[in-house]
């Protein structure tokens, strides 16, 4: 038991969920399953992302609860689903720093990614669960917290999201049973499902620029890895309703030969994002995205740097050729 954690947050009277600048169904899943279990002990909890949530994890109850003000009389503070500064560049501003160095913030993670924020945390991360959700479990269970049947069923959005329905690699026999324990609790995958697959329908845009996207890959190192950039005009015109990097990554794996897929996304301010899929002959996301001062897991990962595109390529095939080369 995260003795220390638990007593933080005992102690606490408002509390804000901070989720890093690129939201997920993880990120958000666990911040809804926090606000819903704190909120039972009596806490004032804030839900807070610098970034607004994308349309399409609008199937999440409560999406709307997040805020992008920082709420100045909280006493204690939780980040979900990463330890990283890059992922919080905006919230880390000076006051938001100032305050969070003056608190208790408890980081609960599944990246076990070397911390870098500006200020002591007390970690509760163990990348043995495929997702936040899955470790929110175990530390709710062992808090004796009462889970409400909305609480599981955020942990289990979380879960599912993160595992895309229990098939990703980092799944375990642990991760299923969490999800059996969450459905005791009232949980039901059918309708997180269906609502999931509501907001998942592609307009005819949509589809059509998918197809746009998959003729746009690059292949390097023979075929070993797959390359798409997404240019800034893009991520306007499609990012609030469907995540570009999603409508292709998948398929970006399982073109023969490929090792490794990745998602680059350019900014306006010289900003290069970096989401990275590798296949479980490789196993490579967290070692190539280290190489770029990011992290994750060996089959997903991601980075932020401040370089040109030409520059990120190069560099990119030059860690991805190297990853693959250690592994032999």
């Amino acid at each position: 038991m995260h003795t220390e954690a638990l007593n933080a947050l005992l102690a606490a009277h408002h509390i804000v969920v901070i989720q890093a600048e690129n939201p997920d169904g993880d990120s958000l899943g666990s911040s809804l399953a926090l606000e819903e279990l704190l909120g039972n002990l009596g806490k004032k909890v804030t839900m807070f992302c610098r970034v607004n949530t994308p349309g399409y994890l609008h199937y999440f109850s409560g999406w709307d609860r997040v805020v992008d003000d920082f709420p100045r009389d909280a006493d204690a503070a939780i980040i979900v689903d990463t330890a990283s500064k890059a992922l919080l560049e905006k919230t880390l501003n000076p006051a938001n720093t100032a305050q969070l160095s003056r608190m208790p913030v408890v980081v609960f993670d599944h990246h076990t990614t070397t911390g870098d924020l500006p200020f002591d945390t007390i970690d509760v991360v163990d990348d043995h669960n495929v997702a936040t959700g899955e470790l929110l479990l175990s530390f709710a269970e062992a808090a004796g917290w009462e889970i409400t049947t909305a609480a599981a069923e955020h942990m289990l959005a979380s879960i599912l999201s993160d595992s895309l329905g229990l098939t990703t690699e980092g799944t375990t026999a642990a991760s299923v049973h969490a999800v059996a324990r969450l459905m005791e609790h009232g949980a039901k995958p059918s309708e997180v499902e269906t609502r999931r697959r509501e907001y998942m329908r592609k307009a005819p845009d949509i589809l059509a620029y998918k197809g746009q996207l998959l003729q746009r890959i690059s292949y390097y190192l023979d075929g070993a890895l797959a390359v798409i950039h997404i240019p800034w005009e893009e991520i306007t015109e499609y990012s609030d309703r469907f995540n570009p990097s999603v409508l292709v990554l998948d398929e970006m794996r399982l073109v023969e030969k490929v090792k490794l897929a990745v998602a680059i996304k350019t900014y306006p301010d010289g900003r290069l994002t970096g989401k990275l899929r590798a296949n479980p002959d490789a196993r490579i996301a967290e070692t190539v995205a280290g190489y770029f001062g990011g992290g994750g897991h060996p089959f997903s990962a991601g980075f932020k740097v401040y370089e040109t595109y030409d520059t990120v390529i190069s560099e990119l095939v030059d860690a991805t050729d190297k990853a693959l080369h250690a592994k032999d």
